[in-house]
């Protein structure tokens, strides 16, 4: 048995995250990949770029803070390799490349900051088995604060893949190009249309949360009926109510909404009456993707 540990830090427009991973090989058997640490941080650059451009002071400081906690995470783990890569926010950030500098020289973690093309390439590349059949098609959406990733996937190969800046945090502070909303039906409709019956695949924080007060088994879906009404509850309540009667956290409590209409829209456009939720994400991706010798 061989037993290597990777690490990925995902620096999203909501929040930043620690993933650590045990990826087990022992002879003939599939390699597993067992999560032994997850730490969150909400630090949600998305609210300072998408308003103001670049990244505060205050959260500047705050995403060295995290990183010198990373590394000691990731030693204290005994981590044998890593990536970190920084998506929609730090896309936009005028600033980014004075903060990537100062992390790098703070805490040796250097930083890419990826364009969305090569963050929906690898989302992509997530473990899937257990829920793609070999002669189904699937639409897996993926929303973030700043973008939203999708991927149709066809007996089993990736047939068309794109990422869209609509995102939580950009449709909560309206920062959003309205027209985007179009353009991802439009995406939609063009790649999904050929096929009589289409499955959701959702992955992020808010599907995930959503998934578990349904208090369905890992492995069954949402229903298209069941997420819409719960979409319509969450309108009822007030931020404050969402915290006290549905025990969000606060950076939830406001993203939830948005996030909720992005997947109802896709499942709208793409006909699909089922939305399946593993716990996935970019980071796992990117343990995936180094594993597989995919990221340099």
């Amino acid at each position: 048995m061989e037993v290597t540990r990777y690490a990925a830090i995902d620096i999203g427009s909501n929040a930043v995250r620690l993933l650590v991973k045990n990826i087990i090989e022992i002879g003939d058997y599939p390699t597993q990949y067992k999560k032994t640490s997850l730490v969150r941080v909400p630090i949600r650059l998305g609210d300072d770029v998408f308003v103001k451009g670049k990244i505060s002071e205050k959260n500047s400081i705050r995403m060295l803070e995290t990183m010198q906690a990373f590394k000691l995470l990731m030693k204290a783990n005994n981590v044998d390799k890593y990536k970190a890569y920084a998506t929609s926010a730090m896309r936009e950030a005028e600033n980014k490349i004075e903060i990537t500098q100062q992390i790098k020289k703070k805490t040796g973690i250097e930083i890419e900051v990826i364009n969305g093309e090569l963050e929906a390439a690898i989302i992509a590349k997530t473990d899937l088995r257990e829920l793609i059949q070999s002669d189904k098609t699937y639409l897996y959406v993926d929303v973030g604060g700043g973008s939203t990733e999708m991927t149709v996937f066809s007996k089993g190969k990736t047939l068309a893949s794109k990422s869209f800046e609509l995102g939580t945090v950009r449709v909560l502070n309206n920062t959003f190009n309205p027209k985007m909303w179009k353009i991802a039906e439009e995406w939609i409709r063009k790649n999904t249309s050929r096929f009589k019956s289409i499955r959701m695949i959702g992955s992020g924080g808010n599907i995930n949360h959503i998934f578990k007060n349904s208090g369905r088994k890992r492995g069954k879906p949402l229903t298209y009926t069941y997420l819409n009404s719960y979409y319509q509850m969450l309108q009822t309540l007030s931020y404050e109510e969402r915290i006290a009667q549905l025990e969000m956290k606060l950076d939830r409590a406001d993203v939830i909404i948005p996030a909720t209409k992005i997947y109802l829209s896709a499942m709208n456009w793409s006909g699909s009456r089922k939305i399946y939720v593993p716990k996935i994400g970019l980071a796992d991706g990117i343990i995936k993707s180094m594993y597989n010798g995919e990221l340099e």
